[in-house]
């Protein structure tokens, strides 16, 4: 529990706590840093403020900047989110599928950063871009970049080993160096 007279969580504070398992935000928070519950495997819940989903992820000023790590295996990211902060699901080792909305603009750096059991994802029609190593040592097989998507930073999909078919929507018109490498 994390008292209402903290007002910052600095960044990777609390980067891979396996034990850790809820997680209670007094109203004094006001920033969060990168990385926070990043690798927190048995993270079932977050509670108090930024809460949201049924305490499955943190969001603030419509990005989720965390998720719960052990709180399921598929997962659709709220409508009312409109980026994905940089970092959010880092290391979720228990993460499959995610289903990224339409109302999504951008996807952050390392935001699905070594989900190694991430085997599906869809992304929706309005992400504009995709950024640093954001899908860095994910395994799934085919992906379809919308045509929405106009960037595709460096490395964003470096070490997807499983990788066999990808298609490009027309939009892209910058994929930066090594992005599949």
């Amino acid at each position: 529990t994390i008292p209402n007279s903290v007002t910052k969580i600095g960044g990777n504070a609390f980067y891979a706590c396996h034990g850790l398992e809820s997680v209670t935000i007094g109203d004094g928070v006001t920033t969060i840093g990168i990385g926070v519950f990043s690798s927190c495997t048995k993270l079932e819940e977050f509670n108090g403020k930024f809460a949201a989903d049924n305490g499955r992820c943190l969001i603030k000023d419509n990005t989720i900047i965390a998720y719960a790590n052990a709180s399921g295996t598929d997962y659709t990211i709220p409508d009312s989110v409109t980026t994905i902060g940089v970092e959010a699901f880092s290391s979720c080792e228990s993460l499959t599928s995610v289903i990224i909305p339409d109302s999504v603009t951008t996807i952050g750096d390392r935001a699905f950063w070594n989900c190694d059991s991430l085997t599906s994802v869809t992304i929706g029609n309005s992400v504009a871009e995709i950024g640093t190593q954001a899908f860095y040592q994910c395994k799934f097989s085919s992906l379809t970049i919308p045509d929405s998507v106009t960037t595709i930073r460096s490395y964003a999909f470096h070490d997807c080993s499983n990788l066999t078919s990808v298609t490009i929507g027309n939009g892209v018109t910058t994929i930066e160096p090594l992005a599949f490498n």
